[in-house]
């Protein structure tokens, strides 16, 4: 769904969507939409600014991944609210290095009359994503000496020390 600036400036625009999974591509073969995304709330140009729109609304959705620890697939529901606030990139200074104020941090920019909101929905969706993605807090993984999933049993593996030489050091 594209939010256009020239709409915004003749009304608020109310959005309330569904996307099935695979309509939104997330990293590819990394994160997959698992239910479908449902959306809703409103965006609007905001009075007395330069084209600055402002996008609320709440997104509900599950997400899967390959466990980080044990490569089997977690799963990761995600509710989250937004306020969101773009500001036309032309507005931005030519410089390399441009030095943000208080606040600014939480500004994005769009490009063109307007954006599409799937990349709004994508971008707070892997925001809310954990950086460790597990399937469980207690994962045990794989073991490294015979890639056994240790979840699932007991390989027996046991660690030996390879090399000793650096023994000493661990007394300094």
């Amino acid at each position: 769904m594209f939010l256009g600036v020239h709409e915004m400036e003749l009304r608020k625009l109310r959005f309330e969507e569904a996307f099935p999974p695979g309509e939104i591509q997330f990293l590819e073969g990394k994160i997959w939409q698992a239910s479908v995304l449902e959306t809703s709330g409103t965006a609007e140009l905001l009075p007395n600014t330069n084209g600055e729109i402002r996008i609320r609304g709440r997104l509900k959705v599950r997400m899967e991944a390959d466990c980080d620890r044990c490569l089997e697939t977690a799963s990761f529901p995600i509710e989250v609210s937004f306020d969101l606030f773009y500001e036309p990139a032309a507005e931005l200074p030519d410089r390399d290095e441009l030095e943000l104020g208080a606040g600014e941090s939480e500004i994005d920019f769009y490009e063109g009359e307007g954006l599409e909101l799937e990349h709004v929905l994508r971008e707070q969706i892997l925001l809310a994503l954990p950086m460790q993605r597990t399937c469980r807090v207690d994962c045990k993984g794989i073991c490294p000496f015979c890639g056994q999933n240790r979840n699932l049993a007991d390989c027996g593996c046991r660690a030996e020390p390879l090399d000793d030489r650096w023994a000493a050091l661990k007394n300094l």
